[in-house]
């Protein structure tokens, strides 16, 4: 675990004090405090903005050759202390061990391989004439200082996809994880200094978003800002920093359909949900929410839902067996209540689950909801727990209007054994990523973003860099004629005493 002595915010290379109070990090399967974490003030952005800007210059101009081989050891430092990484990891957040030290972790490491060699591969349009007189290159140049905000959900793999893509580029960045979550991320910043990453390209400051993050939005030497959140945080985030025409990176909330065709493999579909649904306790924002399944196997489908969700074990996240942990806090605990709550109030059904155990923990039962429609708040509103909702549909055309229905556009899934079924929802439900019977896989590859409310602009993979680079034109005369042909739209010719019938 990161040290708890010399501070929790990372600036210039050194663990320094922040000076705007404490806050406590909790584990939420126990409702222990785990540490007073030290939160940052605006004078702490100050400071961590200016180390950046200072290391900018030189890492943007390290050859794509250096700056790889320093994110290459970088990962295999973060390999080393993979153990460590998902027992902080599943301590503050509450999720398993066992996903920590299976998805999080080996997330984290491969994805910071991946940039190490996409580092190498970052290039413009090769050279060529467009003008008879000139030659055009493309120069895809890093942006500066970028802000960086990420959410509690996945701490560790959101640091990465904030950080990778931008140092990958050339970037120096200014990073502010989840007060609640902060731990991870100090240790992945600690272990980049370590492989040799100069001080000031990678900055951590650990503080709320009205302490510090609206501050480091509206800072005057943040080129562009990176926000992964909530719709209407993303939203505000967005709004204050278009206001002063800095580039904008948002990966927001979802709402996910899981479409189910009368031929798909029921069994499979039936795990499918329960893993999707369930995953990280529900709080992802590509979870599977909405079930909409074909009315022929619309009951078959939930009583073994109901049946697979009813045998998880809820507990202890280092007990090899639980199955799932908390939600993040009591306070999220609340709103999975109240969104639980109001569905049963507009005249749904309970099928599995939907209470709280008493106790410490901020844990929520694996819950199925049916006798819903299209509009009920549980298929509008995000949650963010353990909550999956289901409805039934007669035609195709429901199922891809059904799957649409929805401000959301950040993931889904069909299920089926038709391709040409298969083909047509992949090619009209409007989200970022459609699976084809599965649901949640992700690889370093492949970007990650959404349609609509859920954002703009992609994470992981190469397309990532289209965030964090601006293009540069440059155009060179290969002829080496003094006057060019088109000045003659400024110059006028005057070699005969005419121009434009007039004499001169």
């Amino acid at each position: 675990m990161v040290s708890t002595t010399r501070g929790h915010q990372f600036i210039a290379g050194q663990a320094r004090v922040g000076a705007g109070g404490t806050h406590p990090v909790i584990n939420p399967a126990t409702g222990e405090t785990v540490v007073e974490a030290d939160l940052a003030s605006p004078a702490d952005v100050d400071a961590a903005v200016s180390a950046a800007t200072a290391a900018f210059a030189d890492w943007s101009r390290r050859t794509p050759a250096e700056r790889s081989d320093l994110m290459a050891t970088w990962a295999r430092l973060v390999g080393e202390r993979a153990d460590d990484l998902a027992r902080t990891e599943s301590t503050q957040t509450g999720k398993t061990l066992r996903m920590s030290q299976e998805f999080d972790v080996p997330g984290t490491v491969d994805n910071t391989f991946f940039f190490a060699g996409a580092a190498r591969h970052l290039s413009g349009l090769a050279t060529g004439e467009y003008s008879p007189a000139h030659t055009s290159s493309i120069r895809r140049e890093p942006l500066g200082v970028i802000g960086s905000i990420a959410p509690w959900n996945y701490p560790l793999q959101m640091a990465a996809w904030k950080l990778l893509p931008a140092v990958a580029a050339g970037n120096t960045v200014v990073l502010k994880p989840s007060e609640l979550t902060p731990l991870t991320t100090l240790t992945y910043a600690e272990a980049a200094q370590e492989a040799g990453i100069p001080d000031g390209v990678i900055n951590v400051l650990n503080g709320t978003g009205a302490g510090i993050g609206d501050a480091l939005v509206g800072h005057p030497g943040v080129s562009m800002v990176s926000f992964t959140g909530s719709t209407g945080v993303g939203r505000r985030v967005g709004a204050l920093a278009a206001g002063q025409g800095k580039r904008v990176h948002l990966e927001l909330g979802g709402k996910a359909p899981f479409v189910v065709y009368d031929d798909a493999d029921l069994e499979a579909a039936i795990h499918g949900a329960v893993a999707a649904s369930m995953i990280n306790t529900g709080q992802d924002c590509t979870a599977a929410t909405r079930a909409i399944v074909h009315s022929s196997i619309f009951e078959a489908f939930c009583e073994g839902v109901a049946d697979l969700m009813a045998g998880l074990v809820l507990g202890d996240p280092f007990d090899p067996d639980t199955d799932l942990g908390p939600v993040i806090s009591k306070i999220q605990q609340k709103r999975v209540i109240g969104h639980v709550a109001t569905a049963v109030g507009e005249g749904a059904v309970v099928r599995c689950g939907g209470s709280a155990p008493e106790g410490p923990g901020a844990f929520f039962e694996p819950t199925l909801i049916t006798g819903v429609h299209a509009d009920s708040s549980i298929m509008r509103d995000e949650v963010f727990g353990p909550v999956l909702a289901a409805m039934a549909f007669d035609t195709d055309d429901e199922s891809i209007e059904l799957a649409n229905h929805t401000a959301y556009g950040l993931a889904a899934s069909a299920w089926t054994r038709d391709v040409y079924r298969a083909n047509r929802a992949s090619r009209e439900i409007n989200a970022g990523c459609v699976w084809i019977n599965d649901h949640i896989p992700i690889i370093s590859e492949m970007p990650h973003g959404g349609y609509k409310a859920s954002g703009t602009g992609k994470d992981m993979s190469s397309y990532s860099f289209e965030e964090y680079t601006q293009i540069k034109h440059v155009m060179h005369d290969i002829t080496g004629v003094a006057r060019k042909g088109w000045q003659r739209t400024v110059f006028t010719d005057r070699s005969e005493g005419v121009s434009n019938g007039t004499t001169q």
